[in-house]
């Protein structure tokens, strides 16, 4: 039978580098090898050619003479009887270091913390400066967070050489693994520590000091690097992350970059005008209210909102105005405002152009509604 051309069992072309000859191979091995695909004869058979490629396009000199010759080179190419020099183990190696995430392990990072955070808001607005008190695995002060006791320090590892992980040989396949001795630390501690226990680490309340900007809101977070749990054995601390929640304020309501309030005012105010005081997050402020006001009138009071986080020129405060009704009125005064409503009536779409124009709709509908019958 007609072998197939090496080049194209490796899918590579013919001036093709090693690398890439190296690494189609290892796709293709991966992808054919009986282990994972059992009782498949067409992948086995495939698993074979591709080595038999493999063994011989790896090679310098028998390349060289694949190309001159082809399948009737010197030799006879690939004999079935063994590796042909080609080593397996490493190539397999490769392939599982970079499936079980080969390389040196050591002691871990330590945990990033989360730390929920509610600010007033007014501090949101304006920054502050806040202290907290979080429990943490900290570094043990007394072995200096190295596990081992004061005055001794950690050994490497006999078995892995301080690389955290091992290599198990099963044939020509090379799998990489956690170090079972020093479970993937690198070192060991002949004498720990009496008061981590050769943890690194203890239990404790750590204060931590987190600035809050101007401008900040609800979900923004602020990190602090290295303020988390202390890494094992001396490796680096995690990151604290600050969740900001601005609580709610009893007269602002907060719209990104502005803020809103209802001010409410007697219709009298609404009819003539006035001037009242308004709050604002940096003390009260004279609001002029212009006669014939309507209810639900916003008021803009610029650059009196909040400052973007980022920079640049703060948002605005938004007043609106809600006409007030009387309540509880004497009998004089629903006399006297009867007798008001009655010199209102005499040219009401002069005084209520809104009722007027809104009454005029209704009774045009009514009309339409009739003739529809």
């Amino acid at each position: 039978m007609t072998k197939r051309d090496y080049y194209e069992t490796l899918g590579v072309s013919r001036n093709a580098t090693d690398d890439e000859i190296k690494k189609s191979y290892r796709r293709l091995a991966m992808k054919h090898h009986p282990d994972r695909n059992p009782d498949d004869k067409q992948s086995e058979e495939t698993f074979k050619q591709v080595k038999e490629a493999y063994e011989v396009l790896s090679h310098p000199q028998k390349r060289a003479a694949y190309d001159q010759y082809g399948h009737n080179m010197p030799g006879g190419g690939f004999d079935g009887a063994g590796m042909g020099g080609v080593n397996f183990s490493d190539i397999f190696g490769d392939i599982f270091g970079d499936i079980f995430g080969g390389g040196r392990a050591g002691p871990q990072r330590g945990s990033d913390l989360r730390y929920n955070l509610d600010v007033t808001l007014e501090n949101a607005v304006f920054g502050t400066t806040v202290e907290l008190t979080i429990p943490v695995h900290a570094a043990c002060e007394e072995c200096s967070g190295s596990g081992a006791r004061k005055g001794t320090s950690p050994v490497t590892c006999k078995d892995c050489e301080g690389y955290g992980q091992v290599r198990m040989q099963q044939g020509f396949f090379s799998v990489q693994q956690t170090c079972p001795t020093c479970r993937g630390k690198g070192k060991m501690i002949l004498d720990p520590c009496p008061q981590c226990k050769g943890r690194g680490r203890r239990k404790q309340n750590k204060k931590s000091s987190v600035k809050i900007p101007p401008g900040v809101d609800t979900g923004d977070r602020i990190r602090l690097t290295n303020e988390g749990e202390a890494g094992e054995q001396g490796a680096p601390a995690g990151d604290l992350y600050v969740q900001i929640n601005v609580k709610q304020h009893p007269i602002f309501e907060r719209d990104g970059v502005n803020l809103h309030c209802e001010v409410p005012i007697s219709f009298v105010t609404a009819a003539v005008g006035g001037e009242l005081d308004v709050p604002t997050l940096n003390g009260k402020i004279k609001l002029k209210i212009p006669a014939e006001t309507q209810s639900a009138k916003v008021f803009r009071l610029r650059g009196m909102g909040v400052p973007p986080v980022r920079g640049g020129g703060s948002g605005d405060l938004l007043c609106k105005v809600l006409v007030e009704t009387p309540i509880n009125l004497t009998p004089k005064q629903k006399e006297l405002l009867k007798e008001f409503e009655k010199t209102m009536s005499v040219d009401n779409s002069h005084h209520s152009p809104r009722s007027s124009s809104w009454f005029n709709r209704v009774k045009k509908f009514f009309e339409e509604m009739k003739f529809r019958e």
